[in-house]
């Protein structure tokens, strides 16, 4: 029960993709590195009116100016077609987008790969103009079993509208029904078989302001959609990931919709830190002890800490200390175990457990950030693309958003026990 006395519903959480569990800068009201969805105690949802108004001008309607009514308008060459929406007592809306207005509930920003590791170059940097959508999109939501997530295209602004301006591709479907995309899009992408071990990964769709899905247009901005999927769905279902042009979003959801709950949860991260440490991994070259902070201290790590970091020869794999020696080139040393040579980088532990398919053993790391994970969790990420610039795809840790190097991405350790 939640604190009026109503049975507390989850419908899901939003994660961003390359945040281990906090924000660069930290986790601030509704800017957060993870957002759930939950019943509201009164349903905010909205529906499409059958009716439609043309007009030379949006202010022309009374629909478009007043802020007790939600529409839809579609700037046309010659006329404005302006769609009322209605309240819908059966769904709960939430509204996600770059606007810090207080109709937008979840505000995202753009992510820098690299940013949550610490003391990473990119960690405080942000982009010069963000490319996300002051109101990128919306997710509505049933308030009765099962509980489906629906995702649609743009949010309503502070006068309640949602305005399709020239650029934005649009068009009048069957019966004269209106429908168009953002300028940059709403990407989905469905996991075949859910959040699983099976990686089963399907292709990128976009989804239009009415929730229908469409291939992915030449280019992300441009002016002509893809083709319409008659048979695909704009349902959220656990796994799926949003890309806002900007940053991308992971939903995980729950038994109550009829997805299984999310193996992992903090608990388990910090026991697998615990079981980690507890192993007594030393280096082999100084034999000292290594040892990973815990999650709370993970983003603030001590000198003391430093000194005890585990450190990984990408190319092989053999875990150390740190080594100060060995260089062969820039930012690249040679493995005294086996001679390889290649990067040397500091493993971090990847912290948000809505990122893991299992709780294995942290046994890998993805190349080239040093992020540790299961196996499985590994092999899920690194067949997973995600939109990398105007039109290219590529796989990236999910912890950092840093892209994968190489095939197939991540790396087994190689662990020194201790000699007693």
């Amino acid at each position: 029960m939640n604190e009026n006395g109503n049975k507390d519903i989850v419908y899901g959480d939003l994660i961003v993709f390359g945040t281990n569990g906090e924000l660069p800068g930290g986790n601030k009201r509704r800017r957060r590195s993870s957002f759930t969805l939950r019943r509201r105690i009164k349903a905010n949802g909205v529906k499409p009116s059958e009716e439609h108004k043309i007009l030379t001008h949006p202010s022309d309607c009374e629909a478009y100016n007043s802020k007790d009514h939600h529409s839809v308008s579609y700037t046309l060459q010659k006329k404005v077609v302006v769609v009322p929406y209605v309240h819908d007592e059966n769904t709960d809306m939430f509204q996600i987008g770059r606007s810090t207005e207080e109709q937008i509930d979840y505000v995202v920003m753009d992510i820098m790969p690299g940013s949550s590791i610490p003391n990473h170059q990119n960690k405080n940097q942000q982009p010069q103009q963000s490319t996300i959508s002051r109101f990128a999109c919306r997710i509505v939501c049933d308030r009765k079993p099962p509980y489906t997530a629906r995702i649609y295209a743009a949010g309503f602004d502070s006068s309640m509208n949602i305005l399709l301006g020239e650029k934005a591709p649009k068009w009048q479907a069957e019966r004269g029904v209106m429908d168009g995309l953002t300028t940059n899009g709403v990407l989905i992408m469905q996991p075949e078989s859910g959040f699983n071990l099976k990686c089963e990964q399907r292709s990128w769709k976009e989804a239009s302001v009415c929730g229908n899905m469409f291939s992915l247009r030449s280019s992300r901005s441009a002016p002509k959609s893809g083709e319409k999927l008659d048979n695909a769905d704009n349902i959220l279902k656990d796994g799926t990931l949003i890309d806002l042009c900007g940053t991308t979003l992971l939903w995980r959801s729950y038994m109550n919709n009829g997805d299984t709950m999310p193996v992992a949860n903090p608990h388990n991260i910090d026991l697998l830190i615990y079981n980690l440490n507890q192993e007594r991994p030393q280096c082999p070259v100084g034999l000292s002890t290594l040892a990973f902070p815990g999650r709370s201290r993970a983003m603030q790590v001590s000198e003391f800490d430093r000194k005890k970091q585990p450190w990984v020869y990408l190319t092989c794999g053999h875990v150390h200390g740190w080594i100060d020696w060995g260089e062969c080139g820039e930012d690249e040393r040679i493995c005294p175990l086996c001679r390889s040579e290649g990067k040397y980088v500091p493993l971090w532990i990847g912290s948000e457990p809505a990122f893991y398919v299992d709780t294995g053993v942290p046994s890998h790391c993805f190349v080239p950030c040093g992020h540790i994970c299961s196996e499985r969790t590994a092999i899920y990420w690194s067949k997973t693309t995600l939109p990398h610039g105007t039109q290219a795809y590529a796989a990236a840790c999910p912890f950092c958003a840093t892209t994968l190097d190489g095939d197939p991405g991540y790396r087994k350790l190689i662990w020194q026990k201790p000699l007693d």
